[in-house]
């Protein structure tokens, strides 16, 4: 007995041993009214301090697992060990058709499995090199020091306040008009969109949005139970005339826009595009749901006014968005910037579902941005990657032929193939060859872009850019002849 125990370095030697001998007694190894092993013999036997030991004793002690007898020793206290008949449940026939329509939908368990000697494209989260961790760090002591108690207990659904104020700010800056307008601090975008397909009324079950369109937007769609009708897009961003012969002939709940950098595409939609887009909404008035995806990751060009913005006084624009893309995704915070009445029962939706996102995470951002810190990060991290997207640019005009190639910023490149090669197949080729990348048609609401491939360059290195679209290229003119 006692020789499976086994240390792991960083871990306190005191509570392994006490878990240790707490799953030897739970699990009915050492019987009730069993002596144990003085402390001198144990620490001796397992080559550990008598302290230590006595410890590990005195926590049991204190749990009620052991008792101590003057001049005997410890002894295992009763326990109840007993087990009850066990069963063996099917829960795959206990799952219902939303989950299971989840499961089909997770790309990350239906993609294609990479290790990490390959030279992957999939990504678009932020590089992890260039995260400013040490004024993070100080930021996160300097909170800490000023509301450590409170932002360790309970929050608030709607957010924690200082940074609720940053966002409003940091909105208005943006040109959006927040007179009447209210914050939800949610975990991320996608949360933040789940809450609103939870709470708006669904009248017609429609939905209509560009096409390709984001892969969790689509998945989320599908779940809550909306039919998505996708339109086209030209290189300045929608197709409008398709938009209105649709918006003419049809009733929708809203629209789901991204109109700057947009997902999978990285198209940037005109000024004079945002602005016949909203004339035509407004004339319908129908919701608009906008995805500030990447906005901050402008390399070239003039700035463009999110259609909140271009929204005015009216409350017609939903605006979400995170940091996720650009800064720390790991702390999981996103908002949703609305008409005041939609928050306030928004909130109460996010009290039911998750009661808030993590005080602590939401004070140790509001930190960081209030310091400053993000205007220096986001020079750096924007120099970085737009060297990383011109090679990537560049590599792909020199390397792969292509039909049409979109991108005006942000961390990925969307490619459309010439003489309709399936992406999948060239993926399967390129996967023996030690290279992965996303293919297109998961991002499409009607089964096509088979010939579509998203090039994501945000965690890779120059020369893997590089090397990498290299093999892309190689391998459509050598296996498909292109």
């Amino acid at each position: 007995m006692f020789n499976d125990f086994k240390l792991i370095e960083g871990r306190p030697v005191y509570i392994q041993l006490k878990e240790y001998l707490k799953r030897m007694i739970t699990n009915g190894h050492l019987l009730e009214n069993q002596k144990l092993p003085s402390t001198r013999e144990l620490s001796s036997f397992l080559s550990i301090s008598r302290n230590t030991v006595l410890t590990a004793y005195a926590d049991l002690e204190q749990e009620g697992l052991i008792y101590a007898v003057k001049g005997k020793g410890n002894f295992v206290s009763h326990v109840e060990t007993m087990k009850s008949a066990s069963i063996q449940l099917n829960w795959t026939e206990k799952i219902n058709e939303q989950t299971y329509l989840a499961d089909e939908l997770d790309l990350m368990k239906h993609g294609v499995r990479w290790n990490h000697d390959m030279i992957s494209f999939n990504s678009i989260a932020p590089d992890e090199k260039l995260f400013d961790v040490e004024n993070f760090k100080r930021a996160f002591l300097n909170r800490m020091a000023i509301e450590g108690n409170i932002v360790l207990n309970y929050g608030y659904a709607k957010g924690y306040k200082p940074l609720i104020e940053y966002l409003l700010h940091y909105m208005e800056i943006k040109g959006i008009d927040i007179r009447n307008k209210d914050i939800l601090i949610t975990n991320g975008f996608t949360e933040g969109l789940d809450l609103l397909l939870s709470s708006i009324h669904k009248k017609n079950g429609r939905i209509i949005c560009e096409n390709p369109t984001h892969h969790t937007a689509i998945k989320l769609f599908r779940l809550h139970g909306f039919e998505i009708e996708g339109i086209d897009m030209d290189d300045d961003g929608i197709d409008v005339s398709k938009l209105e012969s649709l918006l003419s002939k049809k009733e929708y709940d809203f629209a789901y826009l991204i109109p700057s950098y947009h997902n999978p595409t990285g198209i940037v939609t005109s000024s004079e595009k945002r602005k016949e887009i909203m004339e035509l909404f407004s004339a319908y008035q129908l919701p608009i749901v906008e995805d500030g995806f990447n906005e901050e990751l402008r390399y070239s060009g003039s700035h463009l006014a999110p259609l909140a913005a271009f929204a005015g006084a009216g409350n017609n624009v939903i605006y979400i968005s995170s940091f996720s893309k650009i800064l720390f995704p790991g702390i999981r915070v996103g908002w949703i910037l609305a008409d005041k009445d939609l928050i306030y029962y928004l909130e109460s939706m996010k009290r039911a579902r998750t009661i808030h996102t993590s005080t602590l995470d939401q004070a140790v951002l509001f930190q960081y941005l209030n310091d400053g810190c993000f205007e220096k990060y986001l020079k750096k991290a924007k120099s970085v990657y737009k060297k990383k997207y011109e090679l990537a640019v560049h590599t792909c005009q020199q390397a792969i032929p292509y039909k049409r190639m979109t991108g005006d910023g942000g961390l990925h490149l969307f490619l459309e193939l010439e003489n309709n090669i399936d992406s999948r197949s060239l993926l399967e080729k390129c996967y023996q060859k030690g290279v992965v990348f996303l293919p297109g048609d998961v991002f499409y609401t009607d089964d096509s872009g088979k010939d579509t491939l998203r090039l994501g360059f945000s965690r890779l290195k120059e020369r893997e850019i590089t090397q990498g679209i290299k093999i892309i290229g190689d391998t459509l003119r050598i296996d498909f002849g292109g």
